[in-house]
């Protein structure tokens, strides 16, 4: 292969929210729609964004208990999973230059996967909404495993899959959850600036890269 078409990882994995999309909003709304059915106030986007990354159950236990709710969780799910669905084509945005770094890295031969905590009944309409499905060779969603990220065993799994040695792949995310994960599967990992980062100090991270378009990861 010439010098031009090759890259130095086989296989890229990436996180869906905060670095693919811009979904933020439309989370947003629909937990803020399940808080206001059990009578609780609404919450800022921004503290939303604190809150995403390690799967939904997890997202809205911590706006309830922010709001000082006891509420039964398993009481809350059902309808939150309405609201999800409902609002998860509201207004995603592909990230700038998402596009364009996804299909120079099929041309270069690269196997594309998606690791993310979204419930995997979900992440399809997604891609779909934005024509990104057909680059994805494998895409596990949080529930698609008995494990999901911050372990490692989601990558180590969509490395198996295509033969390829964890240390040889490529992990890409915005988050601490995407970081742990990528650490404990022995994996190397790029981060956006751009994302929900949630505490993760990416100036002080050791990363592959960290770029502010994902258009950079070309020149790797």
């Amino acid at each position: 292969m010439s010098r031009t078409l090759s890259y130095p990882y086989p296989l890229v994995v990436f996180d869906l929210d905060g670095t693919l999309v811009d979904s933020a909003a439309d989370i947003a709304e629909a937990l803020n729609r399940t808080l206001q059915d059990w009578q609780l106030p609404r919450v800022p986007e921004a503290t939303v964004l604190t809150w995403i990354g390690d799967g939904v159950r997890r997202l809205v236990e911590q706006a309830f208990d922010a709001a000082g709710s006891a509420i039964d969780l398993d009481r809350v799910m059902p309808g939150f999973m309405q609201h999800y669905q409902a609002c998860l084509l509201r207004s995603p945005q592909l990230f700038e230059g998402v596009a364009e770094t996804l299909a120079a890295l099929r041309e270069r031969q690269v196997i594309l996967a998606i690791c993310t905590n979204k419930p995997s009944a979900l992440v399809a309409p997604l891609l779909q909404h934005f024509g990104l499905q057909e680059h994805f060779a494998l895409v596990l969603g949080g529930d698609s495993l008995p494990e999901r990220k911050p372990s490692g065993a989601p990558l180590r799994h969509i490395a198996a899959q295509f033969g390829v040695a964890a240390e040889a792949a490529l992990m890409v995310g915005d988050s601490i959850t995407d970081y742990r994960a990528a650490v404990e599967a022995g994996m190397p990992v790029a981060l956006v600036r751009y994302g929900y980062p949630r505490g993760l100090d990416l100036d002080n991270v050791e990363a592959v890269a960290v770029v502010d378009d994902l258009r950079e990861l070309l020149a790797l």
